[in-house]
């Protein structure tokens, strides 16, 4: 008796299913509005966990679709913000869409350049690159006093009303309101773009890099392009610091900043689609809970937590909670 031919796997049809909303997505964005009416003393904090969400889509584009590893992913966080602030506070343009866009569009071009150097190496040569990277871009914005404030800071940033009519508040009404409708637009099309057959070729990048080329895939010119994506992003994201705090700290370039976002990423799960969110929402609420716990200690419980969550849920707290479900599935 011969054996029952395998089941062809149909691509499209996968990447439909894939791309089509689930319930628990939608109660997951209707719960993300809960704080304007739980919590309003909270907002300006759910404002910046929004911003550092952005931030952490935007590294697992690289790091969890690709395969790529960055530890400076902060030099287009930090340049984005400092575009977005330049343009307020030297060149009096106090529009924030279009000095959003322009952050990210700053971005873009860096991680254009920045491209060409990342794409042709890899692990540990990757890594100390872009630390590289990183760390001599903070060194030129500390330099550059005259134009970033340096230490200081860059100061005398004032933004517009949001479409014209949301003037940014003190309680954080329209910070967050404004940070999240930006998150969201970006995660739309984020969503896409990995349920796309460009999505898919990075995952196979991601697992077999020599194999794709193999099969006729441009593996240097996709990562070229979701890199460039990603620094996008990530401009986008230091643009809505720069515009919600209306100052940028040198420290939005820092190396510091880079191993936030990549410990966001470990926690939530990296190679999740909402891997970034559920990280950023985790560490931004710890650190602020723990610093108001413990001012002087509260980086110990922090990196406890790391540690429990890397031993136990090696694939983060999204990963652990689809592996129990399919095993509680198998069990039925």
């Amino acid at each position: 008796m011969s054996e029952p031919a395998p089941r062809s796997v149909d691509p499209q049809g996968l990447l439909r299913q894939q791309v089509r909303w689930r319930l628990l997505e939608t109660v997951f964005w209707l719960a993300v509005l809960i704080p304007f009416f739980a919590t309003p003393t909270y907002l300006v904090l759910c404002s910046q966990i929004a911003i550092a969400a952005l931030f952490a889509l935007s590294l697992d584009l690289i790091v969890g679709y690709s395969g790529l590893v960055s530890l400076g992913h902060a030099v287009f966080f930090g340049f984005g913000a400092y575009t977005a602030g330049l343009l307020s506070a030297k060149l009096g343009w106090n529009e924030p869409i279009t000095g959003l866009l322009a952050a990210g569009f700053a971005s873009m071009l860096l991680g254009l350049l920045t491209s060409i150097i990342v794409v042709r190496i890899s692990h540990f040569a990757l890594i100390m690159v872009t630390l590289g990277l990183c760390l001599l871009m903070f060194e030129l914005a500390n330099q550059a006093h005259d134009l970033t404030g340096g230490d200081d800071g860059l100061q005398g940033i004032s933004i517009s009303p949001v479409l014209g009519y949301f003037n940014f508040d003190l309680y954080g009404y329209t910070a967050f309101g404004y940070s999240l409708a930006v998150l969201f637009i970006c995660f739309l099309i984020i969503r896409r773009v990995i349920n796309s057959p460009f999505g898919l070729s990075l995952r196979g990048i991601r697992e077999n890099p020599r194999r794709m080329p193999a099969i006729g895939s441009p593996m240097r010119g996709r990562l070229r392009t979701v890199y460039v994506m990603s620094a996008t992003f990530a401009g986008i994201a230091g643009g809505l610091l720069a515009q919600t705090t209306e100052f940028v700290a040198l420290d939005a370039l820092s190396f510091q900043r880079s191993a936030e976002v990549l410990v966001m990423l470990v926690l939530g799960g990296a190679g999740r689609l909402y891997g970034g969110l559920v990280g950023a929402i985790i560490f931004m609420v710890a650190r602020d809970q723990l610093a108001g716990l413990n001012p002087q200690y509260w980086y110990f419980w922090l990196g406890l937590l790391l540690v429990l969550v890397i031993i136990f849920l090696p694939n983060g707290i999204l990963g652990g909670i689809a592996h129990l479900v399919s095993r509680v599935r198998a069990k039925k």
